[in-house]
């Protein structure tokens, strides 16, 4: 009988030791899938922000702000008027306009007869916080696209006059393109508002 419990005794020792030891290593599996759970989670958390933060890159980041006005001569648009702005949480848009001969942002035309890929245009300050040409929060300009390139490349009966619907794109250097589709009314003054 003293065996048995001697024996029972001597068993008891390897057993907490086996345990301990087997305790210890669930632990460290343990730990280093949870190291890799996190790591995996981090990358692709980083990730997510930056297909976010590029995805807000490209969104739109000029609106046209009230009409879109034309000029008229002869029965033939000359010129267009419009407004921008920024939308709410936009980076700066640089407008140096095509007089400089250093524009960032390029306004192209477009109808069922022909297309110009760049048109020169002008740049006036409605309402700006600065003196720079970077069109930010809370400024406004005003935008006036000849369209004479346009007109001069026009054959007979292809001029922008009544009727006639057109296209004219505004491309920054990032973010979305900003698409201005209007036709040309009937009954045509000086200046009229394209809707």
């Amino acid at each position: 009988m003293r065996r048995t419990l001697f024996r029972l005794n001597a068993q008891k020792g390897v057993t907490g030791l086996e345990t301990a030891i087997i305790l210890i290593a669930f632990v460290m599996v343990a730990s280093v899938l949870a190291y890799v759970v996190l790591s995996a989670g981090l990358f692709s958390s980083q990730k997510v922000k930056d297909a976010v933060h590029s995805g807000l890159e490209e969104a739109s980041t000029i609106e046209v702000r009230g009409s879109v006005l034309a000029s008229m001569s002869d029965n033939i648009v000359t010129e267009l008027y419009f407004s921008v702005g920024t939308i709410s949480g936009a980076a700066p848009v640089d407008f140096t306009d095509t007089s400089a001969g250093a524009n960032k942002v390029v306004i192209s035309y477009s109808d069922a007869y022909q297309q110009v890929p760049s048109l020169d245009w002008t740049m006036e300050r409605l309402n700006s916080i600065n003196d720079n040409n970077l069109l930010e929060p809370n400024e406004l300009f005003q935008i006036t696209v000849s369209l004479a390139k346009v007109n001069d490349e026009a054959e007979a009966g292809e001029t922008l006059t009544a009727y006639r619907t057109f296209t004219v794109e505004v491309k920054p250097p990032s973010g979305a393109v900003l698409t201005i589709e209007r036709t040309i009314p009937p009954k045509n003054t000086k200046l009229i508002n394209l809707y």
